[in-house]
Protein backbone atom coordinates (compact mmCIF):
# COMPACT_ATOMS: atom_id res chain seq x y z
CA UNK A 1 0.00 0.00 0.00
CA UNK A 2 1.49 3.03 -1.49
CA UNK A 3 2.44 6.17 1.39
CA UNK A 4 -0.56 8.95 0.53
CA UNK A 5 1.39 12.57 1.51
CA UNK A 6 -0.68 15.73 1.43
CA UNK A 7 0.92 18.39 -1.34
CA UNK A 8 2.51 20.11 1.19
CA UNK A 9 4.63 17.38 2.63
CA UNK A 10 4.95 16.52 -0.52
CA UNK A 11 7.25 19.71 -1.12
CA UNK A 12 8.35 19.95 1.90
CA UNK A 13 10.11 16.33 2.04
CA UNK A 14 11.43 16.66 -1.60
CA UNK A 15 13.04 20.87 -0.53
CA UNK A 16 14.41 18.68 2.82
CA UNK A 17 15.57 16.07 0.62
CA UNK A 18 17.32 18.88 -1.85
CA UNK A 19 18.85 21.34 0.86
CA UNK A 20 19.38 19.22 3.79
CA UNK A 21 23.12 18.10 5.34
CA UNK A 22 21.81 16.02 7.73
CA UNK A 23 21.97 12.29 5.75
CA UNK A 24 19.41 11.07 8.21
CA UNK A 25 17.22 13.05 7.68
CA UNK A 26 17.88 12.67 3.42
CA UNK A 27 17.44 8.96 3.78
CA UNK A 28 14.06 9.32 5.64
CA UNK A 29 12.75 12.18 3.17
CA UNK A 30 13.78 10.30 0.26
CA UNK A 31 12.31 6.81 1.33
CA UNK A 32 9.05 8.42 2.33
CA UNK A 33 9.18 10.04 -0.89
CA UNK A 34 9.97 6.65 -2.81
CA UNK A 35 7.00 5.14 -0.50
CA UNK A 36 4.56 8.06 -1.62
CA UNK A 37 5.73 7.15 -5.32
CA UNK A 38 4.71 3.21 -4.90
CA UNK A 39 7.99 1.61 -4.31
CA UNK A 40 7.67 -1.36 -1.92
CA UNK A 41 8.71 -1.20 1.79
CA UNK A 42 11.63 -3.99 0.59
CA UNK A 43 13.29 -1.85 -2.34
CA UNK A 44 13.25 1.24 -0.44
CA UNK A 45 14.85 -0.42 2.50
CA UNK A 46 16.96 -1.66 0.18
CA UNK A 47 18.13 1.20 -1.45
CA UNK A 48 18.69 2.70 2.11
CA UNK A 49 20.67 -0.69 3.19
CA UNK A 50 18.19 -0.44 5.94
CA UNK A 51 15.54 -3.34 7.10
CA UNK A 52 12.34 -2.83 6.36
CA UNK A 53 11.57 -2.44 9.60
CA UNK A 54 13.20 0.89 9.89
CA UNK A 55 11.18 1.90 6.82
CA UNK A 56 7.98 0.99 8.72
CA UNK A 57 8.86 2.81 11.81
CA UNK A 58 9.74 5.90 9.49
CA UNK A 59 6.58 6.11 8.39
CA UNK A 60 4.88 5.79 11.02
CA UNK A 61 6.72 8.27 13.36
CA UNK A 62 6.44 10.61 10.65
CA UNK A 63 2.25 10.20 10.92
CA UNK A 64 2.13 9.95 14.51
CA UNK A 65 3.78 13.57 14.67
CA UNK A 66 1.64 15.35 12.05
CA UNK A 67 1.20 18.14 14.70
CA UNK A 68 5.31 18.86 15.08
CA UNK A 69 7.26 20.93 11.89
CA UNK A 70 8.75 18.99 8.98
CA UNK A 71 12.41 18.34 10.86
CA UNK A 72 10.67 17.17 14.20
CA UNK A 73 9.12 14.32 11.97
CA UNK A 74 11.91 13.25 10.26
CA UNK A 75 13.89 13.25 13.93
CA UNK A 76 14.98 10.34 15.50
CA UNK A 77 12.88 8.08 17.82
CA UNK A 78 13.99 8.10 21.60
CA UNK A 79 16.42 5.60 22.32
CA UNK A 80 17.07 3.25 24.79
CA UNK A 81 20.60 3.13 26.01
CA UNK A 82 22.13 4.46 29.36
CA UNK A 83 22.52 7.83 29.33
CA UNK A 84 25.70 10.09 29.26
CA UNK A 85 27.23 10.47 32.53
CA UNK A 86 29.98 13.21 32.74
CA UNK A 87 29.74 15.21 29.21
CA UNK A 88 29.42 18.55 29.94
CA UNK A 89 29.10 17.69 33.72
CA UNK A 90 33.08 17.77 34.23
CA UNK A 91 33.50 20.81 32.51
CA UNK A 92 32.13 22.74 35.44
CA UNK A 93 34.53 20.74 37.83
CA UNK A 94 37.78 21.37 35.92
CA UNK A 95 37.10 24.98 35.13
CA UNK A 96 37.10 25.58 38.77
CA UNK A 97 39.95 23.43 39.66
CA UNK A 98 42.35 23.54 36.12
CA UNK A 99 43.80 26.94 37.61
CA UNK A 100 44.75 25.96 40.93
CA UNK A 101 48.07 24.25 41.73
CA UNK A 102 47.50 20.08 42.12
CA UNK A 103 49.66 20.18 45.10
CA UNK A 104 46.89 22.06 47.14
CA UNK A 105 45.29 18.27 46.83
CA UNK A 106 48.01 16.28 47.51
CA UNK A 107 49.11 15.74 43.88
CA UNK A 108 52.73 15.83 43.26
CA UNK A 109 52.80 17.64 40.75
CA UNK A 110 52.88 21.86 39.94
CA UNK A 111 50.25 21.75 36.97
CA UNK A 112 47.58 19.57 35.74
CA UNK A 113 47.31 17.23 32.73
CA UNK A 114 44.82 14.91 31.89
CA UNK A 115 46.00 11.65 33.35
CA UNK A 116 46.27 13.62 36.74
CA UNK A 117 42.65 15.16 36.71
CA UNK A 118 41.26 11.94 36.42
CA UNK A 119 41.98 10.65 39.57
CA UNK A 120 41.05 13.97 41.26
CA UNK A 121 37.55 13.80 39.79
CA UNK A 122 37.44 10.05 41.00
CA UNK A 123 38.71 10.94 44.64
CA UNK A 124 37.11 14.36 45.32
CA UNK A 125 33.93 14.52 43.06
CA UNK A 126 33.12 10.18 43.13
CA UNK A 127 33.04 10.76 39.02
CA UNK A 128 34.43 8.39 36.69
CA UNK A 129 35.78 9.69 32.99
CA UNK A 130 37.94 8.39 30.55
CA UNK A 131 41.07 10.34 29.44
CA UNK A 132 38.76 10.97 26.63
CA UNK A 133 36.09 13.07 28.06
CA UNK A 134 38.68 14.90 30.05
CA UNK A 135 40.38 15.61 26.72
CA UNK A 136 37.10 16.68 25.42
CA UNK A 137 35.93 18.39 28.02
CA UNK A 138 39.35 20.59 28.15
CA UNK A 139 38.93 21.12 24.50
CA UNK A 140 35.47 22.26 24.92
CA UNK A 141 36.90 24.89 27.87
CA UNK A 142 39.79 26.09 25.26
CA UNK A 143 42.74 24.81 27.48
CA UNK A 144 45.26 23.00 25.84
CA UNK A 145 47.06 20.58 27.91
CA UNK A 146 50.60 18.70 27.55
CA UNK A 147 51.96 16.92 29.68
CA UNK A 148 54.78 18.32 32.08
CA UNK A 149 58.58 17.60 31.20
CA UNK A 150 60.82 17.71 33.24
CA UNK A 151 64.78 19.05 33.08
CA UNK A 152 65.94 15.67 33.42
CA UNK A 153 64.53 14.96 30.33
CA UNK A 154 66.35 17.59 27.79
CA UNK A 155 69.70 16.75 25.88
CA UNK A 156 72.90 17.87 27.75
CA UNK A 157 74.98 20.93 25.65
CA UNK A 158 77.37 17.57 24.92
CA UNK A 159 75.44 15.09 23.50
CA UNK A 160 76.43 15.40 20.23
CA UNK A 161 79.80 14.25 21.21
CA UNK A 162 78.13 11.09 23.51
CA UNK A 163 77.20 10.12 20.23
CA UNK A 164 80.11 10.10 18.54
CA UNK A 165 78.70 13.01 16.26
CA UNK A 166 80.61 16.39 15.76
CA UNK A 167 79.48 20.15 16.55
CA UNK A 168 81.96 22.75 16.49
CA UNK A 169 83.79 22.59 19.85
CA UNK A 170 84.68 19.14 19.25
CA UNK A 171 86.24 20.49 15.56
CA UNK A 172 88.06 23.28 16.77
CA UNK A 173 89.57 20.58 19.49
CA UNK A 174 90.61 18.63 16.73
CA UNK A 175 92.23 21.45 14.63
CA UNK A 176 90.03 21.47 11.76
Amino acid sequence: MPLRLSPTDYQNLLAVAHATHDPRQLHRAQALLWLHEGAPVDEVATRLFVTPRTVFRWRSRFHARQALELPERLADGPRSGRPKTVSGHIDTLLSAVIDGDPRQWGYHSTVWSVPLLRPYLHDVHHCKASRRSVGLALARLGIAWQRPRSDLARRAPTWRQATGGSNEASQAARGR
